[in-house]
């Protein structure tokens, strides 16, 4: 217990770099996802044909190898200069945006037609109609599966202790080499994830909630 008590300092200091790239990462992801779907959904074939590359690209890959690319790969070319946190940052946004691309282009399409042409019909055009009737309808039938891309991604940050990222994970190692209380420490990173992840669920469930009594 007393080994517990003094590593939670410094796992409290790892857990808010996780949660620091795990927002800016998301935040990025989300936008990148939403350009990118609808690139795919483009009536220009070599737009349609960049998006759906980029995401097979990236969904086919692991994350892993697409951190040593990013990190290693980029790092190696005369005007790229990534430093670590930015590396890991930019690793779990386009994973994570790869991903939000799908969800976000199944939602648009799972909207009835009918909701477009009516918006056209009312003088909207094609970027009024998508902003203000399909994407609120779909981004509340997209929230459940938003959630759990995140929580996906925000595990994913654990991988970045491979390059050096002080996160939660890599002060867990830290601690260990230290102390040499494996047991103890893996359990307090384990319930310090444990708790974030289904504090996310909580919100998302909230979100749910609110949205259809909207």
């Amino acid at each position: 217990m007393e080994v517990i008590m003094k590593s939670l300092p410094y796992l409290f200091d790892g857990l808010q770099v996780t949660l620091k790239v795990f927002v800016i990462a998301i935040i990025i992801g989300f936008f990148l996802g939403l350009i990118v779907a609808l690139l795919r959904l483009s009536p220009f074939f070599i737009l349609r044909w960049i998006a759906k590359f980029f995401v097979d690209a990236i969904r086919g890959t692991p994350i892993l190898v697409q951190l040593f690319f990013i990190y290693f790969g980029l790092n190696t070319l005369e005007f790229i200069s990534l430093d670590r946190m930015n590396a890991g940052i930019l690793t779990i946004a386009i994973n994570a945006g790869a991903y939000y691309a799908e969800i976000m282009r199944a939602g648009i399409q799972s909207i009835d037609r009918g909701q477009d042409e009516a918006a056209r019909s009312l003088g909207l055009t094609n970027v009024q109609s998508m902003k203000f009737v399909i994407l609120p309808q779909a981004f509340r039938r997209m929230l459940p599966t938003f959630t759990n891309q995140a929580i996906i991604s925000l595990k994913d940050t654990s991988l970045l202790s491979v390059i050096g990222i002080a996160d939660l994970t890599q002060r867990g190692q830290v601690q260990i080499a230290a102390t040499f209380k494996a047991f103890e420490i893996w359990i307090v990173v384990g319930v310090l994830y444990f708790i974030i992840i289904y504090l996310l669920s909580l919100l998302s469930s909230f979100l749910e909630r609110r949205f259809k009594l909207s």
